[in-house]
């Protein structure tokens, strides 16, 4: 299966870089109502047959053009919304402690599964849910499935389950608002991640380390 992970266009809590985790959050501002516009055309190459979204408003006023524009039925899952933020919600990303929820996060796909976000989930709790969307979409038959999500879980879940991404990639190579991150695999097989916002990543042992981008490739 070919996946597209899709963040969600801006928001005006991203605009003030505050870790805004709960359902249902804000809408789009209208940057953000342009990037989703322009969704249909970036992925137009693309031949998708399901079109994924969260419980958070965001992801389905982003993924509305592309639903539009292809005749497809938009599926919410609760399983890719934005990892909860817990006790840190609405703190500024920035700040101290701020920057524990990003720690946190890494420490999972560094193998810590068994952390817990303060007041929030696991990565364990996490990746189970996560995992299920991805799992119920291979399930379908589809060939090209494209998820709205959100920023920090889609690196979470990239780092953790894909090859050739690895941490400090992740970590350094945050998603703009409608960046994608295109992967092929299949839950049983694993996954490869092709490209990172359009930079193409390097296969494990290729041209570098892991989830190091090749130069001169992509933008």
């Amino acid at each position: 299966m070919r996946l597209l992970l899709v963040r969600h266009g801006q928001t005006p809590t991203n605009v003030e870089y505050l870790l805004d985790t709960a359902v249902p959050g804000p809408g789009l501002t209208a940057l953000g109502a342009q990037q989703a516009a322009a969704l249909p055309r970036a992925l137009a190459d693309e031949d998708i047959e399901a079109l994924y979204v969260s419980t958070l408003l965001r992801t389905r006023l982003t993924a509305a053009p592309l639903a539009e524009a292809r005749g497809l039925e938009i599926l919410v899952r609760d399983g890719i919304r934005e990892i909860s933020a817990g006790d840190l919600e609405m703190v500024s990303g920035n700040s101290e402690r701020g920057e524990l929820y990003m720690r946190t996060v890494f420490a999972w796909a560094a193998g810590d599964v068994g952390l817990r976000m303060p007041g929030g989930e696991s990565g364990s709790e996490f990746l189970a849910r996560y995992d299920a969307v991805i799992a119920e979409a291979a399930a379908s038959g589809a060939g090209t499935v494209a998820m709205v999500s959100h920023g920090a879980a889609i690196r979470a879940w990239a780092a953790t389950r894909a090859d050739n991404v690895d941490i400090p990639f992740a970590a350094a190579n945050r998603l703009a608002n409608t960046g994608t991150v295109v992967l092929e695999g299949s839950p049983a097989d694993g996954w490869k991640a092709l490209s990172w916002a359009g930079a193409t990543v390097a296969p494990a042992g290729e041209g570098g380390p892991a989830g190091q981008p090749v130069p001169g490739a992509g933008g």
